[in-house]
């Protein structure tokens, strides 16, 4: 049963006869004609009955007005989301993040996004590591991903983040560290991290590997919102991106820069084939993202396109 069949009953029941409803219609009468031949067959009798030069509803027809109505309202309707969600006044967008990711700078990301385009809403879903968020976004249940550069994402899209500074945690109670901390002096501390595979454990590793030097892991917890507080609670220190270092030294942790500077870099991740709208804008307001992590001016031209 098509859209159209239905539109041409309701205006022949609305003329009341098939001339006219052809003229409103701007088809020829046999097409309109042939078009209600087909209906009537699928619903297994005929909709209408000749009274003079003109026609009226069957008992069938007059009980398929009301559904009839409804389909083409409805059919409207879908119409209108489809507008709202292309010109971006409404959808909804998923996103999976490694969760240092997710605080920074994919906070940002959707904070500037969403003062552009209030009307979308967003879904972040945290993932177990790096790979995760590849395999997340691969499978289609996200539509991008953000995730630790060098991470394999073959037949991916990518799109390289802005670099974010790593700075040391320490709880509030320990001894005044130098400031900054030369990285070889990471070596003598206890560490509260992740499992091996994440991305708050890699950024521990690599830093340690340029000391020469592997890990102390005093605290290992796959519990990624409770680094900050075990860090507060004296369990031992902590390698973090600078906002969530910051947010920590807020609490009062004591937070040191390191020397030379550690820095790491995110990926932002996509599917080959098309994109919704609203996913399409946010790749294209990350693409605009200055590097020094600063928002873009609100009449910046975010560009448009994958690559």
């Amino acid at each position: 049963m098509e859209r159209k069949h239905l539109e041409y009953f309701l205006a022949i029941a609305s003329h009341g006869s098939f001339t006219s409803a052809a003229s409103s219609l701007r088809i020829a009468q046999p097409s309109l004609s042939y078009a209600i031949g087909v209906l009537e067959r699928e619903v297994g009798s005929p909709l209408f009955r000749r009274v003079g030069r003109g026609v009226v509803l069957t008992p069938l027809g007059e009980a398929l007005l009301a559904p009839a109505r409804q389909v083409i309202h409805d059919f409207a309707l879908v119409r209108t989301a489809a507008r709202q969600v292309s010109g971006l006044v409404s959808g909804r967008l998923d996103i999976v993040a490694a969760t240092t990711l997710a605080v920074d700078p994919l906070a940002s990301f959707v904070g500037a996004f969403r003062r552009r385009h209030p009307g979308v809403t967003f879904n972040i879903v945290d993932a177990e590591n790096a790979a995760a968020v590849v395999d997340v976004v691969r499978r289609g249940q996200c539509e991008v991903g953000l995730t630790e550069h060098g991470t394999a994402a073959a037949g991916m899209h990518q799109l390289d983040l802005p670099e974010q500074d790593l700075l040391a945690v320490f709880p509030p109670t320990a001894a005044t560290p130098e400031d900054p901390l030369r990285l070889e002096k990471l070596a003598d501390l206890d560490f509260v991290t992740t499992p091996s595979g994440s991305t708050t454990r890699s950024a521990l590793d690599s830093a340690l590997a340029l000391a020469g030097a592997s890990p102390r892991i005093a605290v290992e917890t796959t519990h990624r919102a409770a680094i900050v507080p075990l860090v507060l609670g004296g369990a031992g220190a902590a390698l973090l991106p600078r906002r969530l270092a910051w947010e920590a030294g807020r609490l009062g942790a004591v937070v040191v820069a390191l020397s030379p500077p550690l820095t790491r870099r995110g990926v932002l991740v996509w599917p080959p084939d098309g994109l919704s709208p609203a996913a399409q804008a946010f790749v294209d307001l990350v693409r605009a993202w200055p590097p020094d992590g600063g928002e873009p001016e609100e009449g910046q031209d975010l560009g448009a396109g994958q690559g």
